[in-house]
């Protein structure tokens, strides 16, 4: 009889087992979650800023010293020191910019990204910090030639387009009769317009009148009519409301305390 109810309560420990393992975390589970992230940033002394390096003049990789310059560089290092941490900028581009977020391999992305419905429904955008909107640059001698999309969307007219981004997307849903040329390198674009290998490079009001300050050769159709409106902002994960308020303070104290207006001047003019 003893020896019988020793086996009952043998059996009866072996089956509270699992319900005891789950109950117990594991070290996944353990693990800071996502909505620590500003936490774990300050833990490890290190802030990962994803970033493409070709966009001028908020992020460009100098490929002979391989340092980052621009705006939002500026920024992302300020925003680190605010936080009492270093910046490590990480290497993205703009077709894998989201995926690139949702794999973690960064905890923001700054650089001239432009607000979309597709990155707020993959992530997070940050309060904005400047407007712009998509323009044509073209030579200057044909800068009344495409001063509507009615000029720039004939036969024969020639569009480059980076690829990944808002620029394309407005393409594509925008031209249909022109001819459409897709170029990975991004600062390649106004050269390629210049010299004739391409009639339009439709993009941001900002790169453009970069560009054509930069070469006599080259001017924003209408400048003062963008196509579009659009909010420069930064790209965060989903589910981080600390980081994203520490972000999102950070920038609303820099544009009243004139931080924003003096790395304007110093980038864009």
């Amino acid at each position: 009889m003893v020896l019988h109810r020793l086996k009952f309560v043998a059996a009866l420990c072996l089956a509270c087992v699992p319900a005891l393992v789950a109950l117990i975390p594991s070290e996944a589970s353990a693990q800071t979650p996502a909505a620590d992230r500003l936490a774990r940033i300050k833990a490890s002394g290190v802030l990962r800023v994803g970033t493409t390096g070709d966009y001028k003049p908020y992020t460009y990789l100098d490929p002979a010293t391989q340092t980052y310059s621009g705006m939002d560089i500026d920024v992302a290092q300020d925003f680190a020191r605010s936080l009492g941490v270093r910046v490590v900028f990480v290497a993205t581009s703009w077709p894998t910019m989201t995926s690139d977020l949702v794999a973690d391999k960064f905890d923001v992305v700054m650089g001239g990204v432009s607000d979309s419905p597709e990155r707020e429904a993959a992530g997070a955008l940050s309060h904005a910090y400047l407007s712009d909107g998509k323009v044509a640059l073209v030579r200057a001698g044909d800068r009344t030639k495409y001063l509507t999309l009615a000029d720039i969307d004939k036969p024969g007219v020639r569009i480059a387009v980076n690829p990944g981004g808002t620029n394309q997307k407005f393409v594509n849903a925008n031209i249909k009769a022109a001819t459409v040329v897709v170029i990975e390198k991004n600062l390649s674009f106004p050269q390629l317009v210049a010299s004739g290998q391409a009639d339009v490079m439709i993009t941001d009001g900002v790169e453009a009148a970069l560009a054509a300050r930069g070469d006599a050769r080259l001017a924003v159709a209408d400048p003062a009519d963008p196509f579009t409106k659009l909010q420069k902002e930064y790209f965060l994960h989903k589910g981080d409301p600390a980081f994203e308020a520490a972000l999102d303070q950070f920038i609303d104290r820099a544009l009243s305390d004139g931080t924003y207006a003096k790395l304007r001047a110093k980038w864009i003019g």
